[in-house]
């Protein structure tokens, strides 16, 4: 796997991890260059952040956020892309709402953002690490951008998918049922 990572909420993380999600939604931040935002990796990791994050954004009221500082980055989850594009009508983002925990208004702020309606939507594959990865949080990591490039790990780190061939099978029929009726 490359050493791609694709900075994300620390609570969707966790979600995709457990497999309570399977979609990752995204505008783009501002540091995404001039041709904007694109899921340019078909495998990544994914590396949990706090920025803009707030507890009441998404749908699992359980969820609180750690308040200990960020001095290290621990990296529990990969994920292969097994579907992406831009949806542009609310209707069909909409309908992906089981696939996700962020709350309504959180997925319609990001849809309308910049006057330009649409988002991007990958349909991912999650392995968790067998063993974490941990490695100091480094400026280079920061900004409003999604992806980053990690340090060299010096070991395979193993994965173990997160769903069963049959429930990962389950979920993309769900899905692309419903990315195909817009």
């Amino acid at each position: 796997m490359e050493r791609a990572g694709f900075k994300e909420w620390l609570s969707v993380c966790q979600a995709i991890a457990d497999g309570r999600q399977t979609i990752i939604i995204r505008k783009g931040g501002i540091a995404e260059g001039r041709d904007g935002f694109s899921f340019k990796h078909r495998e990544f990791y994914l590396f949990p952040t706090r920025f803009h994050e707030e507890a009441e954004k998404i749908t699992e009221p359980q969820f609180s956020l750690p308040t200990d500082a960020c001095t290290d980055v621990t990296i529990r989850c990969a994920v292969t892309v097994e579907w992406s594009g831009a949806i542009t009508e609310w209707s069909m983002v909409e309908a992906l709402t089981p696939f996700h925990i962020l709350r309504e208004e959180v997925v319609r702020e990001r849809f309308k953002y910049e006057n330009a309606p649409g988002v991007h939507v990958a349909f991912v594959r999650a392995f968790r690490l067998l063993k974490a990865w941990t490695f100091p949080n480094e400026k280079r990591f920061g900004g409003c951008r999604s992806w980053v490039e990690l340090p060299e790990r010096g070991d395979e780190p193993g994965l173990e998918s997160v769903l069963s061939d049959a429930e990962f099978d389950q979920q993309r029929v769900k899905f692309l049922a419903r990315t195909s009726s817009g």
